[in-house]
C-alpha cells in the first residue's frame, strides 16, 4: 500500500476529473465558500450535525447553483439500501445510495471521511451515487447500487474525497470482515502493530468495483483527514460538517 499523492482543491464545488460521457455531470463540494461558522466552517451541507438550519439551507443553495437539477439528499444510516433519486426528492428516505434514469434529479451522498462513489454507464442512460463507509462497503452498497442501475452498457466509477490510506487506522476485525469476502483484500491493509492496521478504502472500493465488472475507475486522490482546510473529517474533528457528492444526467 502506497501513500496518496494528495491533490489540492480551493473552490467550493468541483467536478469529477474523469472521462464520463457528455450527458453525465457531477458536483463535489468542499468546506470552502459557505456561511457556517465554528466547527462547521464553512460549506456544511449536513442538516443532521447540529449546525444552524438557515446556514445549512444557504450552503445547500450554494452547491445547488452548480447543478442543473435538484439534489436528492438521503438520510444515511451506513446501510446498503438503494432508492431512486426521484423518490428521495419527494421524501427524506433512509438509504445510502440512489440511482436515476430520468435526468430530472441528481443522486447525492454526504460524507466526511466515508467514500462517495459516483457511477454512470458509457451510454449516459443511468447514474448512481453510493455512500461507502467501511460497513457499507463490506455489506455490498456498491454492488447493490450497480444492480439497481440495470445498465445496458459498461459502467465507470469516480471515487470522491475520503479518508486516505495514511490516516485510516482500523482494528483487526475490519480487516477480517473484508477478507472474509475476498482474501485479496489483505493487500489494502498495512500492519502497524498492536492489532491495528492502516486501511486503503480507495483500494478496497476498486477491488469491489472490479469484481463487479467495473474496470474504469477514477479519482481517489484526496484525504479528508489530512486536508484540514479543504474537507470535513469526522475522524479528525468529531463534531463537524459534511460535504456532498452528486451526479446527474443532463
Amino acid at each position: 500500500m502506497q501513500s496518496l499523492p494528495i491533490a489540492s482543491v480551493t473552490e467550493p464545488v468541483f467536478a469529477a476529473a474523469w472521462p464520463a460521457p457528455k450527458g453525465v455531470k457531477t458536483a463535489i463540494s468542499t468546506r470552502h465558500g459557505g456561511v457556517s461558522t465554528g466547527v462547521y466552517a464553512s460549506l456544511n451541507v449536513g442538516a443532521h450535525v447540529g449546525d444552524a438550519a438557515e446556514h445549512v439551507a444557504h450552503n445547500r443553495a450554494i452547491v445547488q447553483q452548480a447543478a442543473s437539477v435538484p439534489l436528492a439528499y438521503l438520510n444515511q444510516t451506513h446501510s446498503t439500501t438503494v432508492v431512486t433519486a426521484e423518490a428521495a426528492l419527494l421524501d427524506l428516505l433512509d438509504a445510502d445510495a440512489s440511482v436515476d434514469r430520468s435526468g430530472k434529479v441528481a443522486c447525492a451522498v454526504m460524507t466526511a471521511d466515508c467514500l462517495p462513489v459516483l457511477l454512470c454507464d458509457e451510454n449516459a442512460t443511468v447514474v448512481g451515487a453510493a455512500h461507502a463507509g467501511w460497513r457499507g462497503l463490506v455489506g455490498g452498497v456498491i454492488e447493490n447500487t450497480i444492480a439497481a442501475m440495470q445498465a445496458s452498457s459498461p459502467l465507470m466509477a469516480y471515487l470522491g474525497p475520503a479518508i486516505g490510506p495514511d490516516a485510516f487506522e482500523v482494528g483487526a476485525e475490519v480487516r477480517a470482515a473484508f477478507m472474509a469476502h475476498d482474501a485479496a483484500a489483505a493487500s489494502a491493509f498495512t500492519d502497524i502493530g498492536d492489532g491495528k492496521y492502516l486501511a486503503d478504502i480507495y483500494a478496497l472500493a476498486k477491488q469491489r468495483l472490479q469484481a463487479a465488472g467495473v474496470t474504469a475507475v477514477y479519482g481517489g486522490e484526496y484525504c479528508t483527514v489530512l486536508q484540514r482546510e479543504d474537507f470535513f473529517s469526522y475522524r479528525r474533528d468529531g463534531q463537524t460538517g459534511r460535504m456532498v457528492s452528486a451526479i446527474w444526467l443532463e
